[in-house]
């Protein structure tokens, strides 16, 4: 559950790794008002309930051995993130733990991993980044090659997420002039910037950056979308964009693009729509303020994340453990047929 989306994966157990069987994703901007009041909206939590229950429905239909909830940034931040909490437990029997900024990464860095080594065969040091709705993570890497490991060796994570931009530099007018609108995305990247500084003062990534020893990697919604934009795709399609790798060129020329369209033509655009319109421009920024400060000729991109990390997270657990007690608050019925992707433990990628 985070700032702007809810999302549930189901998976089984497949070989070494696991096959995903069913999964919702809706976006519901939980996060929306928070960075002025300081708290969930009512209008916010009816809507991420609203999920949720759609998300305990569909958990009932499965014979679930175990489940993990995590919330993030918008239930971190907010004055009453822990009574809402309490009161989707109580009307859904969905037990959600708010994790820290430097989980979120981890969990990234393990459902992630696998592309920067697939990508970034002579680097031994790793940028990971993911622009979600209240905040944005940074993990800085180190890449065991032998190994086809990763250790975290450090992370921060700032306030600044594409909803929180959004509500903090308010977008000019649709007839606004060009350099109005300039103006407004200047300042996002510069602000951005500014949060980041001294995470570089401390790792000196720039450094390593001039020995073309760095790969990045960035998961979330403004890089698939660039990816969609610059693989000009009729729609987006999952299978085509995890794990390609972007030069800095077409991910600065697909900004470019989107910065041509004006709100209304983002929400009719195929790889945007009228859900995430107001907030492409603002994760645009945050995404070029980071290869401003760190730039990296390529990034790779994955369509992948929070649930994927959780999921390899349970299966190692049960390899360990051998079981898992199931939780009480989950029916017993035998699943309907499903295909989806298939992720290995070892490669992690998706497969038909």
């Amino acid at each position: 559950m985070g700032t702007n989306n809810c999302r549930l994966m189901v998976a089984v157990r497949s070989g070494d790794g696991f096959r995903v069987v069913d999964s919702f994703n809706r976006t519901v901007r939980l996060g929306e008002g928070l960075q002025s009041a300081g708290v969930l909206s009512d209008d916010a939590m009816a809507r991420t309930m609203s999920a949720l229950h759609v998300c305990a429905a569909r958990l009932r239909q499965w014979p679930v051995r175990a489940i993990c909830c995590v919330a993030t940034e918008a239930c971190r931040r907010a004055a009453n993130g822990r009574a809402f909490l309490q009161r989707v437990r109580a009307e859904t029997g969905l037990d959600i733990a708010i994790i820290s900024p430097r989980e979120e990464a981890e969990l990234a860095m393990d459902s992630c991993g696998a592309l920067l080594h697939a990508n970034n065969h002579r680097r031994e040091r790793g940028i990971l980044f993911d622009i979600g709705g209240g905040s944005t993570e940074i993990a800085w890497l180190r890449l065991d090659r032998a190994r086809r490991a990763q250790t975290l060796t450090g992370t921060t994570s700032i306030p600044w997420g594409v909803i929180t931009m959004a509500e903090r530099f308010a977008a000019p007018a649709a007839d606004a002039s060009d350099e109005e609108h300039a103006a407004y995305y200047e300042a996002m990247v510069r602000h951005v910037m500014t949060e980041l500084d001294g995470f570089e003062a401390v790792h000196h990534i720039r450094r390593e950056i001039g020995r073309s020893n760095v790969g990045m990697l960035g998961t979330s919604g403004t890089v698939t979308t660039l990816a969609g934009i610059a693989l000009n795709l009729p729609r987006y399609n999952r299978h085509a964009i995890d794990g390609i790798v972007l030069t800095d060129a077409a991910a600065l020329g697909a900004i470019d693009t989107l910065r041509a369209f004006r709100a209304d033509g983002l929400a009719t655009h195929p790889c945007v729509g009228s859900e995430r319109n107001h907030y492409v421009l603002p994760g645009c920024a945050i995404f070029e303020a980071i290869h401003r400060l760190w730039p990296v000729e390529a990034v790779t991109v994955a369509d992948r994340g929070l649930r994927d990390g959780l999921l390899f997270r349970m299966a190692r657990e049960m390899e360990t453990i051998g079981h898992v007690r199931s939780p009480s608050n989950v029916a017993r019925r035998t699943p309907p047929s499903s295909k989806h992707g298939v992720y290995g433990a070892n490669s992690a990628i998706w497969g038909a």
